[in-house]
């Protein structure tokens, strides 16, 4: 992948690293975007699975939702705190006195457990620690590209239940029993439906069971799954600059938060557009 420039716009798009990753300086994201602009975000975001905006001023939650529209309806977080007012925005606040901090315990993409997940997600942070606070990608083209052909053909025909009441349930407030959590059965192997390229989809936030196996061959074949998803071939790890936003394609590729600034605040806010049910 080479570095691509658009010199009418001034527009640079830099490959992060040779396996995922795109950084576009040149387009600024408080001002509407133009067709032109949107046409070169599109095809960045399907070539590069992962791309951030650079030397960006912080958004405001109107501009954002507005920004993410460009790209399909907006999805709401079905257990998340919503923002007043807002809510498309889900925000991602982690300070001194949090108890959890949001995407990072595990990779996973977001939401898999609805029916339609997230097509992508949107999420610029405006406060930063000092150090630490990056985020982590993973490309799940390249996860399944590594793999054997007969292990490619025995998932290309397996589904995988992707649930999310042992996650979400008093996760983000006290247990309401009257609230419905998201499922659904997805292929473990789904086809995007824009690149055509296959890409592993399971991870340890909401993938339970393989359809059809035991519990403790669904448990093998997972597990050996999440690893190989985690290995450092397929991986970035961002390091954010304040006003950044990344925008990522919850389709083909894996994220985690990582942790390591407490009691430091780091705080954003994102939104998810809408996708189609994997296949």
């Amino acid at each position: 992948m080479k570095k691509q420039i658009d010199s009418k716009k001034n527009i640079s798009i830099k490959p992060y690293a040779p396996n995922i990753g795109a950084i576009i300086t040149g387009i600024d994201l408080s001002k509407k975007i133009s067709n032109s602009e949107l046409k070169i975000i599109k095809d960045a975001f399907h070539n590069f699975l992962v791309i951030f905006f650079q030397k960006q001023q912080e958004i405001s939650p109107e501009n954002h939702i507005k920004l993410g529209k460009c790209f399909g309806d907006l999805h709401v977080h079905p257990a998340a705190p919503k923002m007043k007012n807002f809510p498309e925005i889900f925000e991602i606040h982690t300070d001194k006195n949090s108890k959890i901090s949001n995407g990072a315990e595990d990779f996973h993409s977001d939401v898999s457990c609805d029916i339609k997940p997230p097509l992508g997600t949107m999420l610029q942070l405006h406060i930063l620690p000092e150090s630490g606070g990056d985020t982590m990608f993973a490309n799940m083209y390249m996860a399944y590209d590594a793999l054997s052909n007969p292990m490619q053909q025995f998932l290309d025909k397996l589904n995988a239940f992707h649930e999310s009441e042992h996650f979400y349930k008093g996760r983000y407030s006290k247990i309401d029993e009257n609230m419905k959590y998201p499922s659904a059965i997805h292929p473990v192997v789904r086809t995007h439906p824009v690149t055509k390229k296959k890409a592993l989809y399971v991870n340890r936030f909401f993938t339970t069971q393989i359809e059809g196996l035991s519990k403790h061959e669904s448990a093998l074949i997972l597990n050996f799954l999440f690893e190989h998803c985690e290995k450092t071939d397929f991986q970035i790890r961002y390091r954010w600059k304040q006003n950044d936003m990344a925008f990522w394609d919850n389709r083909c590729t894996l994220h985690k938060a990582i942790w390591d600034y407490f009691p430091n605040e780091r705080k954003g806010r994102r939104v998810t557009i809408k996708g189609d049910k994997p296949f």
